[in-house]
């Protein structure tokens, strides 16, 4: 039977105690998400909407198909930073009318809707995802343009916007752009790069140069109409394609556009499949406060897969990483998730062989990261760890079926680069908030640095100062510890989204239909030099 036993008892004293670390740092997690769902706060959404506008979320509802799921991403974007969380923008994949798609929305009641450094990186994730998965790109636009005083990070890699549009629409990847405000200066080319573009009576403004700008360099006197109105737009320059009369309608146009794309999956949905056998609920008490106490991914994997059934592939060699193959809402996976945190030679050539059989069946791979990295030590350097390290990650790095990480516990060192980290362009990576994530634990960073600073100390033959150490190791480790959290690395997007565990197959099961809009095809043989 390949049906998934799971060993856990949910009513555990263990289990009741890793529940209870695990919802406690949801709350933080839910706190911060809410902070990017209020946007400016009260003042600037009550003045945005005496002005009869909806907000961003409201803007996406009214866009997307009725019931039917938005997988946002990257919510807590900025987090951490002098920006707000959330980076003044609304980035997720929705359905609209039948088609699922990428979809922007500027956030105005922050600073205008200006994209700061984070923004930036948001929509460029965004455009990155859009691409890959050759989903049509939506881009609800108000936005006051570049945030000025950090203009210095936001006006040269900025241009990659304008470059990505274009190179969606060269791919035959629909964009349509509905403008519901201001775009203008560098903004105006969204949608003048865009293929489809909608704007809304006396509320689109689109213009390179507004009017204070035109009479300082032309002399000319115009109003915000004349230069870019929505009706100008339509009835002059051409830009506007649809012209709304409202913000609804503008919706309601944008949604009629994608019905008439014709765009197609490359792969059709599956038509059934099982659910789990077993709980979602039972997934908070799994991972344990301390990431030093080992847990089964198993107990994971009989929670998020079809059925509970999993077909796992050499169980007996290179124990600490789990690997098999299984389904997730209908389509074909390959798991690979670490049990024993420990990634030693055997586990590393086992995942190489495992990867290039994923490509050769076109079948996505699914990585579940707890690892604290590759084993260390002289027998393990003799034995070859490096070249062996160095074949996983060589057939991570170069297949080409869709990948899609979540980082359940420790990922740390190069272990998160062989188990697909986000260097190594995962489809989407996802954290749960028990995770971490650093070039190594807190304790150890700290020891290394203590340890050179001894060596340096008695090679000059200078009395090392113990309490200073002391001092030193208790401040790099409160540093690191801070750096390694979900939210720290959320916030610099080096994540798609810090997920409820409980949501795992949900938002894995939206990924794995999105990653399907795109061929999907492993590579043949084109691994590079495998050293033996």
């Amino acid at each position: 039977m390949t049906v998934l036993v799971p060993a856990l008892d949910p009513a555990s004293p263990a289990c009741a105690q890793n529940r209870s670390a695990m919802l406690e740092r949801l709350a933080e997690v839910e706190a911060a998400h809410a902070r990017a769902v209020a946007g400016g706060g009260e003042k600037y959404t009550a003045r945005h909407r005496a002005r009869g506008r909806l907000t961003a979320r409201e803007r996406v509802e009214l866009l997307v198909d009725p019931d039917t799921p938005f997988l946002e991403l990257s919510p807590l974007a900025a987090w951490g930073t002098d920006h707000a969380v959330g980076a003044s923008l609304v980035t997720g994949i929705g359905v609209v009318e039948g088609t699922e798609c990428v979809v922007t929305a500027n956030d105005p009641t922050v600073r205008g809707g200006a994209s700061n450094p984070w923004t930036l990186k948001k929509a460029l994730r965004a455009n990155e995802i859009a691409l890959a998965n050759r989903l049509p790109l939506i881009s609800l636009v108000e936005s006051g343009g570049a945030d000025l005083p950090s203009q210095k990070d936001v006006f040269i890699p900025g241009g990659a916007l304008f470059r990505d549009l274009t190179r969606l629409s060269a791919a035959g990847i629909p964009t349509v752009t509905v403008v519901l405000g201001n775009s203008t200066a560098g903004g105006a080319y969204v949608p003048g790069m865009s293929d489809h573009v909608v704007m809304v009576k006396e509320q689109a403004k689109v213009f390179l140069g507004g009017p204070p700008l035109v009479r300082m360099a032309t002399g000319e006197e115009s109003d915000d109409e004349s230069l870019g109105g929505a009706e100008m737009h339509a009835r002059v320059s051409g830009l506007a394609d649809h012209f709304a009369v409202d913000e609804a309608d503008a919706l309601r146009q944008a949604r009629r556009v994608v019905a008439r794309l014709n765009h197609r999956r490359a792969h059709a949905a599956p038509a059934a499949f099982d659910p789990p056998l077993h709980d979602a609920e039972d997934l908070l008490g799994i991972v344990p406060g301390d990431l030093k106490a080992p847990f089964d991914p198993r107990e994971v994997l009989a929670r998020i897969v079809d059925g509970s059934d999993f077909d796992e592939f050499k169980p007996l060699y290179g124990p600490s990483l789990v690997t098999g193959w299984a389904r997730l809402h209908g389509y074909p996976v390959g798991v690979l998730a670490n049990a024993r945190g420990v990634l030693f030679s055997a586990e590393s050539q086992k995942a190489a062989q495992f990867v290039q059989l994923a490509n050769q069946r076109d079948i996505p791979l699914v990585f579940l990261h707890n690892t604290t990295g590759y084993m260390v030590g002289r027998d393990y350097e003799q034995g070859g760890i490096v070249k062996h390290g160095a074949m996983m990650i060589n057939a991570v790095a170069n297949s080409t079926v869709p990948h899609l990480s979540v980082l359940l516990g420790a990922s740390y060192g190069a272990g998160h680069y062989g188990m697909c980290g986000r260097a190594f362009d995962p489809r989407f990576l996802f954290t749960w908030p028990s995770a971490k994530s650093a070039v190594m634990g807190p304790q150890q960073l700290a020891g290394v640095l203590s340890l050179v600073a001894r060596a340096s100390a008695e090679a000059k033959g200078r009395t090392y100062d113990e309490d200073a150490d002391a001092t030193l190791r208790a401040m790099v480790e409160q540093q690191i510890e801070a750096e390694s959290l979900p939210m720290f690395l959320s916030g610099r997007l080096y994540d798609d989204g810090v997920i409820d565990p409980r949501d795992t197959r949900t938002v894995l099961g939206l990924c794995l239909s999105a990653v399907h809009n795109a061929p999907v095809r492993g590579v043949r043989g084109g691994f590079g030099v495998f050293r033996m």
